[in-house]
């Protein structure tokens, strides 16, 4: 979804753009979906803001973390829907120092949130701020403690990611759960030789034989840039991807949502600008879908890099944890302000390059900077996993739409098996046509439009779907 938002400093605008995001996403339903009395776990990125840089102001390390105001745009779509405030609860064990300068004290204040400083080791920590969860198939961890409610039962948990640069690439969706966690079990990013400081019976005992095995497949398997020789190489990005991993195959995220209201290059402060720090970016763009894999993937295709380069996605893919790995096989669509959904190829969206000081290329001979885009080509036909998103759909279909009998607005699925003119309009009882809800070519697959009614009384309405000759329409009742 695009934004439209001229400043990173706009907080109206940037709130606004959420309401309008929030309210286009997130509908009630007559029928199964999340009841409202479910908690709402929100995890943004609340990293540190990089305080310790002698260039730090409060301005120029805004790019770092996901934007209060963008948290807050979206609580209140959800309050609008009927949720209170002291349902929401704000998740991050780090830094809790910063929450003060990224406005995030003063934003629970105004939505009654629930956000406290969760920083205390873990055996300092109340037990009813933890909830543990199992690690099913983990190769690093046997549990998890995770910081209440995250994962706990009747618990909806938004991921609000950050589209910025880091050491592990874009550090988005899957990267920012680790923040979700006790204090020492976060340290994903810990290398290979340094121990966590955690307990070790939360620890597979063959857990460092089977990541130095794992390594090693990988380089044989030409990952890209795995070779990478010395403390942070290649072996600290297979430990860091191995907990990630671990970490996402026990948190099932309602949903991941990538802020890129404005987006950041670099590596927190530091950065390729002639001064040596980060920029931030007007790049107005919100990625947002339920696997958090396929969403990083695009995120890192918008931010001017060849996802195949990248470890992280190799793993995943291994361990099932993602279908694909080009991301132009994943089903991208532009979600609109009413909550239609027109699929569109990836080419459509403006990329924005963000450098990142990820492996670099600096060892046998290469020159690699150290600020680079992760961008040679990458040949996706040698993956052996085939992505969901190739299989074309074979039929010319339109669905019931949803609700139906409705009163605000209802939604109207189609699907097409090839790309051509599309027309869906919608006719009164009298044969009068009263809405034209798309009209011009669409490329193949599912789409979605919304009908609002317009203005228009109660009764039954019509729509008819046009495509290659071929007409299918359907009936709908709307009440007022």
């Amino acid at each position: 979804m695009r934004t439209r938002v001229e400043s990173k400093t706009d907080a109206a605008a940037i709130r606004q753009a959420a309401v309008t995001f929030g309210k286009s996403v997130f509908v009630p339903l007559e029928d199964g979906g999340i009841p409202i009395t479910h908690k709402v776990a929100i995890k943004p990125n609340l990293t540190c803001r990089g305080q310790w840089h002698s260039a730090y102001t409060i301005e120029r390390s805004m790019g770092i973390v996901t934007d209060a105001n963008f948290v807050e745009g979206v609580i209140q779509a959800l309050k609008d829907l009927g949720l209170p405030g002291n349902q929401f609860y704000l998740r991050e064990v780090n830094c809790p120092t910063d929450f003060q300068d990224g406005g995030y004290w003063d934003m629970v204040a105004r939505t009654g949130a629930d956000l406290r400083d969760l920083n205390a080791p873990l055996d300092e920590l109340s037990p009813q701020d933890v909830h543990w969860m199992e690690v099913p198939d983990g190769v690093w961890f046997r549990r998890i403690p995770f910081l209440w409610p995250v994962n706990a039962p009747e618990t909806f948990l938004l991921n609000i990611a950050k589209f910025k640069a880091h050491s592990m690439g874009l550090t988005l969706c899957a990267k920012n759960l680790q923040g979700a966690i006790a204090r020492h079990y976060q340290e994903h990013c810990a290398t290979y030789d340094v121990s966590m400081n955690i307990s070790p019976d939360d620890i597979r005992p063959e857990a460092r034989s089977v990541i130095m095995e794992n390594y090693n497949r990988h380089v044989a398997q030409q990952i890209p840039r795995w070779d990478r020789p010395g403390r942070y190489g290649g072996l600290w990005q297979e430990t860091w991807a191995t907990r990630c991993l671990d970490n996402n195959a026990a948190t099932p995220a309602g949903l991941h949502i990538i802020e890129g209201v404005y987006g950041r290059d670099g590596h927190f402060m530091d950065g390729p600008s002639p001064e040596g720090l980060a920029t931030d970016y007007m790049t107005n763009i919100i990625i947002f879908g339920k696997n958090p894999f396929h969403v990083d993937i695009v995120g890192h295709w918008l931010g001017g890099h060849e996802p195949g380069n990248f470890g992280l996605f190799h793993m995943a893919l291994e361990r099932g944890m993602a279908s694909v790995l080009d991301p132009h096989a994943i089903p991208v669509y532009k979600w609109k302000p009413d909550g239609s959904a027109v699929r569109v190829p990836l080419t459509n969206f403006e990329r924005t390059p963000l450098k990142t000081n990820y492996l670099p290329r600096d060892y046998d001979g290469q020159s690699e900077p150290e600020w680079h885009l992760v961008d040679e080509p990458y040949n996706y036909q040698t993956t052996s996993v085939r992505s969901t998103g190739s299989d074309r759909p074979e039929a010319f279909v339109v669905h019931q739409n949803y609700p139906n009998p409705f009163n605000a607005s209802t939604s109207i699925q189609f699907v097409i098996p090839r790309g051509g003119r599309v027309r869906l309009d919608i006719w009164n009882a009298l044969g009068e046509v009263v809405a034209v809800l798309q009209d011009g070519y669409c490329v193949e697959g599912a789409h979605m439009a919304v009908w609002s009614g317009g203005g228009q009384a109660s009764g039954v309405y019509f729509y008819r779907l046009r495509f290659e000759g071929s007409t299918l329409t359907g009936s709908m009742l709307m009440l007022r």
